[in-house]
């Protein structure tokens, strides 16, 4: 492996589980129960769009900022509805979605290390010959490029309506443990036809990531999570971030996550959503991680200390998905409206968990933000983040 340097100290559903047998007992979590607020005035913008996402329904809300060598933890309502425990800045949660950047990193890395021969410009084929085929899905015309991108055309199995049953309303309870194993998730997609061909559009797809991490296995010979922990979680020291496999549990300390089991109605009962097998989420979202994990991440990959500078510009050459956005290789751009900052990072939805991480494209200024819970619009987490970085 190409070693590169290393920084001194960085929306869209992940469906990946089940459900805790009992609803939990809601009391009521005022606004900045357990904040923590930051001496410096700046801060109060984004620790009043915390306190509003909290007003809002979410039981409690925690982010962190890091610039200029300055951290600072901002927290709003309740970890446990039952006894009123309040947020920690060092709590864990599942971050859905963000295991893409993670997933998209290493397969860069790959690529630029010629023992492994490899080109995200290689077919799926190559790698997992005769594995994308039928129902007009053919892997010889997909790239791993337009995997990362969302360009592949492949049907997000996410979407698949006896796939959904399984993991909406009560129907959780019966099949929390289930798990799933990366073959299964890419017959599901596969089940479908592919919704434009390869390059020819742009539609999220968690179909793409599992392929991904079944290239890293192909190619490397071992998981893409023991690749994740090698390249990025242990170089990097973070110490709060595991990725979880088939294991239920989050390691401590973590608040409760909580879910209405995407039951429309806004009088839904919430439960308790903290345990479940999330291998049904794979490389498109299993990981678990912290706000301070999450900005030493992205701070890294922005900096250029994960990747070479021709790998660097691939990730970062986005899809332009209009509206100010853009989607490069696992990381997404947008052009704040209320001040016009560019930020690069992801958002994520898994059960009882939204996250949303953005930074300044030199990895100066980086935001992450969690809430636990995982109903409601995204507006609460953007006016946060206007707030940060528009301040």
């Amino acid at each position: 492996m190409a070693t590169y340097a290393l920084p001194r100290a960085l929306v869209v559903l992940a469906l990946a589980g089940a459900v805790a047998a009992t609803a939990a007992a809601p009391v009521p979590a005022a606004p900045r129960a357990g904040s923590h607020h930051s001496p410096y005035s700046t801060h109060s913008a984004t620790q009043d769009a915390l306190d509003a996402i909290v007003r809002g329904g979410t039981p409690g809300v925690l982010a962190r900022s890091d610039r200029a060598g300055e951290a600072w933890n901002g927290t709003s309502g309740v970890a446990d509805l039952r006894t009123g425990h309040p947020r920690l800045p060092q709590d864990r949660f599942r971050i859905g979605s963000l295991t893409k950047t993670f997933v998209a990193t290493v397969l860069l890395q790959l690529a630029a290390e010629p023992a492994y021969g490899l080109s995200i410009d290689d077919t799926v084929d190559k790698w997992l010959p005769g594995l994308v085929r039928g129902n007009g899905n053919d892997g010889r015309r997909i790239t791993l490029r337009q995997l990362l991108q969302h360009t592949s055309g492949l049907y997000d199995y996410i979407k698949d309506p006896e796939f959904r049953a399984k993991f909406t309303g009560t129907a959780f309870f019966a099949h929390r443990y289930d798990g799933a194993t990366p073959e299964s998730l890419v017959r599901i997609g596969l089940a479908h036809g592919p919704s434009f061909a390869p390059g020819k559009g742009w539609s999220y797809s968690n179909t793409n990531y599992i392929l991904a991490g079944m290239v890293i296995e192909k190619a490397t010979g071992n998981s893409y999570a023991s690749e994740v922990e090698r390249r990025i979680i242990r170089p990097l020291g973070l110490r709060g971030t595991t990725v979880p496999g088939t294991s239920s549990s989050v390691p401590g300390p973590h608040g409760r996550h909580y879910s209405k089991l995407y039951v429309k109605d806004p009088a839904a009962r919430t439960y308790d959503v903290t345990d479940f097998n999330p291998s049904v989420s794979g490389a498109s979202g299993e990981i678990i991680s912290t706000t301070r994990d999450l900005n030493v991440f992205l701070r890294a990959l922005l900096r250029g200390k994960l990747l070479p500078p021709a790998q660097q510009k691939e990730m970062f050459t986005g899809h332009d998905l209009g509206d100010g956005r853009s989607y490069g290789l696992g990381i997404r751009s947008q052009t704040l409206e209320a001040c016009g900052v560019k930020v690069w990072g992801h958002s994520s939805e898994i059960p009882g968990s939204l996250t949303r991480t953005a930074a300044t494209a030199d990895g100066e200024h980086v935001l992450t933000l969690n809430r636990n819970s995982d109903w409601g619009g995204q507006t609460l987490e953007q006016a946060a983040v206007e707030a940060e970085f528009c301040r």
